[in-house]
């Protein structure tokens, strides 16, 4: 199993510099947990014991507000760390964490993981650098929300989502995810019949068509042209 978690953990990007002696220390702080489709991680406002990374599937991370309703904060694929903005502090899991796919995910207890960061600081800057990346996307999504409309909104989402989490095949691209209508009105802050009306007016189109395993672009330059293209009743949110 050590040999497993190493290899695994070789795969991810912030640790790809680490010698043989370093990603033996991190793997004996690390467990390997398997989730099923649509189980919970952890909850929003509960206290961070665990660091997260994707080994494999796709997680969710969503807010839920007052009356209920969530709203997708971010949509995490393999490789990538969950949450980072717990580090070094003693904040609560800022928002909660869904698996939308089976997912193999990669589990590292809080003070262990930080006393390793401060003994490697390759990984470490590159956490920084991701959160940096984090607060430019967090600040674009602000902008897109008060400039665009839905439609817009939602074109947008799909279109960052067959960029990094999509598979091209010959011309199209699959996007290997169960994503509802109410998942997708979620992430963009609108209403299921508005997303409802966008995607079968893109199926009318031929630009996507919707599988049991998933959404398929396919016209990936179709969904790019109309970013920004048309706002229309479809688009009011």
């Amino acid at each position: 199993m050590g040999h497993h978690i190493r290899d695994m953990l070789r795969q991810i990007e912030l640790f790809r510099d680490l010698t043989e002696d370093g990603l033996h220390q991190l793997a004996s702080i690390t467990l390997r947990r398997s989730f099923g489709e649509k189980e919970t991680v952890f909850t929003e406002g509960t206290e961070v014991e665990t660091i997260w990374f994707v080994a494999g599937g796709l997680v969710k991370t969503f807010k839920t507000d007052e009356s209920g309703r969530e709203r997708i904060v971010s949509i995490l694929r393999e490789g990538d760390m969950f949450p980072h903005t717990v580090l070094f502090g003693d904040q609560p899991y800022p928002a909660s964490a869904e698996t939308i796919a089976p997912s193999v995910l990669l589990a590292m207890p809080k003070r262990a993981f930080e006393y390793f960061l401060e003994r490697h600081p390759g990984p470490m800057r590159r956490i920084v650098r991701a959160m940096s990346d984090k607060i430019v996307e967090l600040q674009k999504r602000l902008q897109e929300a008060g400039a665009f409309d839905a439609l817009d909104r939602g074109l947008r989402f799909l279109a960052d989502l067959a960029e990094h989490c999509g598979e091209r095949r010959g011309g199209a691209i699959h996007i290997r995810m169960h994503l509802t209508h109410q998942d997708i009105a979620n992430a963009i802050g609108t209403s299921r019949e508005t997303v409802s009306r966008m995607l079968n007016r893109l199926k009318r189109e031929g630009v996507l068509e919707a599988r049991r395993t998933g959404i398929v672009i396919l016209d990936p330059e179709a969904l790019r042209r109309q970013i920004g293209a048309d706002g229309g009743p479809d688009g009011a949110g």
